[in-house]
């Protein structure tokens, strides 16, 4: 039964499209040809919906604390849809994508947060149509033969179609298919390499999934350019690329070294001049967003220049560069024979990170407030090239979406133990006793023990007044947190340390571990240092500077 458009269509829409996105993922990074082929399309276009359905489930999961009856309206899920797409956008395909559903977003929303029954097809052909105008505008240099050309075919459909909004969702699809076919005579590197647009593929994916949704299904679309790509290109009936010879991807990459992608909190005429500067410096540039927020994304040989272009405009963050060399080795090391056991463990500072690394781990650095993705922790660990892998996820409320990236994982192959470290302090307390040589399941269990016989606690500094387990704090004040909990609120960093330490040592211990946030100087360690010392003689102390911001302080007691 054919569904309205209103917000649980766009749920569904978006939970169908990260399915079909993630059954085509490998096959699209294997056409990535074009603008680089740095194999990575696929991946980016579902990093890029996974962060859009996130937002919708958070819209869906804020309505459900006012009450059973509470519903998000259609403005707000796809206003949340298009935010998240553009702050999670990967690459120039995601980049894309994230502009076209904020075209979208832009029709759908200004009609209103009501639910629409009768004039859902009408406005569906308006917002297909705002999609590729926006998308358009957004890329400095259009290239047809990509899936700017797809986005615009399927527009064109919709525009022609009668019935209802699922009919159009569904004319859309087709148009969408049949314009993925032509892109291997509409431009040379694909030709050449035998294959059709990758970022248009994963296009029709999207929109096969919408028609999917409107006509009322629960499962994903089938794969979408299983028919579309001409057998005469060298596309087999599978969807796999035939042996085409040699191409993009036997020759070495050529074009500027780097990617640069960050987004950017920018009026309306300093994003203009950014534009101008960035197309001198690169090529590949797609700015999209609005609203003072943008997403910036350009291939450059001087990365440098172009966030500092980013910093002269506003405030850039989130920045992401890739060096294409670099990639193209990391390829070359999936194809290679997978290592036998690998860590993958999340981290939230650089000095963290580098300290896990050069433990072996694999790292997933993450900023505050922006937790991985279940897709990055999942492309973690295949990056680690492992058979078996142990997943530290560092963070208590990464639980649930690291079971399901290990879970996802293990349908590809690999060997996953979660251990459901809850601070990075128990996590490098975990690799400390990791030997790759012991058997699994024993390696597992000593870095499970390690683990939880690390006491853990970190200190913040409050934000503004509240209730906790120790009392009412004011903003400003410091609260120290054992295992989760408030425990001691304080005036000063280092003195409510010392409180935190003597309660956590008064069980017993022998050996802490304390992490330095970003801008704490090294007085405050040597402080407790000392006073460790002092109290507690047969105690060691180790320090690292982590980086962290979120945590001034972790404190880990073994």
């Amino acid at each position: 039964m054919p569904q309205a458009l209103e917000a649980t269509a766009v749920r569904t829409w978006c939970a169908l499209a990260l399915e079909a996105l993630g059954r085509a993922r490998e096959e699209i990074d294997a056409i990535n040809v074009y603008p680089v082929a740095d194999g990575d399309t696929g991946t980016n276009l579902y990093l890029t919906v996974e962060s859009a359905a996130r937002a919708v489930d958070a819209v869906f999961d804020a309505h459900a604390t006012a009450g059973p009856a509470s519903r998000p309206g259609l403005g707000e899920a796809v206003r949340a849809m298009a935010h998240g797409a553009l702050i999670g956008a990967r690459g120039n395909s995601g980049t894309i994508l994230a502009q076209l559903l904020r075209g979208m977003a832009e029709v759908l929303a200004a009609a209103g947060d009501e639910d629409h029954h009768g004039d859902g097809a009408a406005l569906l052909r308006r917002a297909l149509r705002r999609a590729v105008d926006s998308a358009y505008e957004g890329v400095a240099r259009p290239v047809e033969g990509t899936v700017l050309t797809v986005a615009a075919a399927a527009a064109d459909a919709a525009a022609v179609t009668a019935g209802d909004a699922a009919a159009v969702a569904g004319a859309a699809y087709e148009g969408a298919r049949t314009a993925l076919a032509a892109t291997p005579g509409q431009l040379a590197a694909l030709a050449d390499a035998g294959v059709v647009d990758a970022g248009g593929k994963g296009l029709v994916e999207v929109l096969g999934a919408l028609s999917a949704a409107l006509a009322g299904g629960t499962a994903a679309p089938a794969r979408a350019a299983q028919a579309t790509a001409p057998a005469a290109h060298g596309w087999l009936a599978e969807g796999c690329p035939a042996d085409r010879g040699p191409g993009p991807h036997d020759d070495g990459l050529t074009g500027p070294a780097f990617e640069v992608i960050y987004l950017l909190e920018a009026d309306d005429a300093a994003v203009a001049r950014l534009r101008a500067r960035l197309d001198v410096l690169g090529e590949s540039l797609v700015v999209v967003g609005g609203d003072g927020l943008w997403n910036v994304h350009v291939h450059v040989d001087d990365a440098g220049a172009a966030v500092e272009a980013g910093i002269d405009a506003g405030r850039p963050y989130r920045v992401r560069i890739t060096h294409f060399g670099a990639a193209a080795q990391q390829r070359a090391i999936h194809a290679a024979e997978p290592v036998q056991r690998a860590v993958v463990s999340v981290v939230p500072g650089e000095g963290l990170a580098a300290l896990c690394a050069q433990a072996g781990a694999t790292v997933v650095a993450v900023r505050p407030g922006e937790p991985p993705a279940g897709g990055e922790l999942v492309e973690a660990v295949r990056r680690a090239n492992a058979r078996e892998v142990v997943l530290l996820p560092n963070d208590a409320d990464l639980r649930h979406v690291a079971a399901a990236a290990a879970e996802q994982a293990r349908t590809e192959g690999v060997r996953v133990a979660l251990i459901p470290t809850r601070s990075p302090v128990q996590g490098i307390a975990a690799l400390a006793v990791h030997e790759p040589a012991r058997r699994f399941d024993e390696d597992v269990v000593a870095m499970t023990s390690a683990a939880g016989a690390t006491r853990h606690a970190e200190l913040v500094v409050a934000e503004r007044q509240s209730w906790t387990m120790a009392g009412v704090c004011q903003a400003g004040d410091v609260l120290g947190l054992i295992d989760g909990d408030v425990a001691v609120i304080g005036g000063e960093l280092a003195a409510t340390a010392e409180t935190v330490l003597d309660r956590m040592l008064a069980a017993g211990g022998e050996m802490v571990t304390l992490v330095l946030g970003d801008g704490v100087p090294d007085a405050v360690a040597d402080r407790l240092r000392r006073h460790v010392r002092g109290g507690h003689l047969a105690v060691d102390t180790v320090v690292y500077r982590g980086g962290q911001q979120a945590a001034p302080l972790l404190i880990g007691v073994e």
